[in-house]
């Protein structure tokens, strides 16, 4: 894989972060990417933070419900999915007064007040995300 396009987006208060990131590489015809974002997450966004059982499938996802806005630093991979979508995977760290947390923010982080993406596309090869 070598490096195409850059971006750099900003995300508003309220905007669903891997929706965002999602529509954008839709638009712009993103196929295969990394992804890196600062900035703030809002009180009440969820994430991810393991599977309830690791042995057992299907895999169970373990929820986390963010107290308060949180300061969140994420990196990432986009590829295309089954049907043929920009699928956004991101792990992101998530802090507020000395505590942290970190897990996937597919289910649902909402910005607050603003974030910062960097998109750098991947090009030379077509990976899948099954």
């Amino acid at each position: 894989m070598i490096p195409g396009r850059s971006f750099v987006l900003r995300l508003e208060n309220g905007d669903i972060l891997h929706r965002s990131i999602e529509l954008f590489a839709q638009v712009n015809n993103i196929h295969s990417a990394s992804v890196i974002a600062v900035g703030g997450a809002e009180d009440g966004s969820q994430i991810i933070v393991g599977p309830r059982n690791g042995h057992s499938l299907p895999v169970e996802p373990l929820l986390h419900v963010l107290q308060g806005q949180q300061e969140m630093s994420g990196n990432g991979t986009i590829f295309l999915d089954e049907a043929g979508s920009p699928m956004l995977h991101m792990h992101a760290s998530f802090g507020r007064d000395g505590r942290s947390v970190t897990g996937c923010v597919r289910a649902g982080v909402k910005v607050w007040l603003v974030m910062e993406v960097v998109i750098q596309e991947l090009t030379g090869a077509d990976p899948r995300r099954l």
